[in-house]
């Protein structure tokens, strides 16, 4: 016999009071709920209800036995409610933390297309480039760039965030021109806050990989904030893929020294271990390696 079907009608029998009365709820005989008990006693070598013609009790043993066995079936019924629930239409609140960049930049005009996947599933963005506690922030799934320290989070890789060099015409046309990475130090660089990007910049180039000082006046944490004083001619930046394209097309900005690449930032997509997998966050997860996953579409 089944063991787990066993410990469901034994605590059946229990709950009821009696094996006819389990028997007429689980549409057995009194017979089967009977031989149900009796292997399970035989397999544990104890007994666990002492019966007579009139009423039925648990043992010593039966009592605690009883206690554990309505544990695991409740696991066991919650780890089944697990596959109904991924079968299940996403639905509800989702919580995204990203960037600012990248959620302005490339997220949000893809959230289209998952929010018509997905009629039934709000979402609910914050964007900020700060280091955020998913926990504490209460965010469902958090985009992270950078290396990771959060052992206890689930992290998914994404395709690496990229960084272009760039320029206005303007201030091209009012400095010297630019042929290799090291003649950056002599120009005004625009800064960005972070440990990564605020003093130095590194590039895989024809001879490999070199790291070079960068000075300049205006440092600041976040992109947006750097791309008004490129466009206006003020410096140089070097900044995400998804913030300079636009003015990239328009001609606003020049791509400078293509032969050096800055290296890819880690990029992760991350959420809670002990999350539970709903379709929500399925389908979300699932659509978010899909588009900008290792090999995004």
């Amino acid at each position: 016999m089944d063991r787990l079907q066993s410990m469901a009608v034994f605590v059946k029998a229990v709950e009821t009071g009696s094996f006819s009365a389990a028997a007429d709820m689980l549409e057995m005989s009194p017979q089967l709920v009977g031989k149900h008990v009796q292997v399970l006693e035989q397999h544990l070598g104890v007994r666990l209800l002492n019966r007579t013609t009139r009423r039925q009790h648990l043992t010593e043993f039966g009592e605690r036995y009883y206690e554990r066995v309505k544990d695991i079936l409740a696991d066991v019924a919650a780890a089944e409610s697990l596959a109904e629930e991924t079968r299940a239409v996403p639905r509800g609140k989702l919580r995204i933390n990203a960037p600012m960049t990248f959620g302005v930049g490339a997220l949000a005009p893809q959230l289209q297309r998952y929010m018509s996947a997905y009629p039934e599933v709000s979402v609910e963005m914050s964007l900020v480039n700060s280091y955020v506690d998913i926990i504490e922030a209460g965010a469902d799934v958090v985009f992270r760039v950078g290396a990771l320290a959060d052992s206890s989070m689930i992290a998914r890789p994404l395709a690496p965030y990229r960084l272009l060099l760039c320029a206005a015409p303007a201030y091209l046309a009012s400095h010297p021109p630019i042929t290799h990475p090291s003649e950056l130090s002599q120009h005004e660089c625009l800064r960005y806050a972070i440990k990564e990007l605020r003093d130095q910049w590194t590039f895989d180039g024809p001879e490999g990989r070199i790291t070079v000082p960068i000075n300049g006046r205006y440092l600041v944490d976040t992109g947006e904030a750097l791309l008004p004083l490129a466009l206006a001619g003020f410096g140089i930046m070097l900044q995400p893929v998804e913030l300079v394209s636009d003015a990239l097309a328009r001609g606003q900005l020049v791509q400078l020294l293509p032969q050096y690449t800055a290296p890819g930032r880690p990029f992760h997509l991350l959420y809670p271990a002990d999350r539970r997998m709903t379709p929500k966050l399925r389908s979300f997860i699932d659509f978010a390696l899909q588009a900008f996953g290792p090999a995004p579409a």
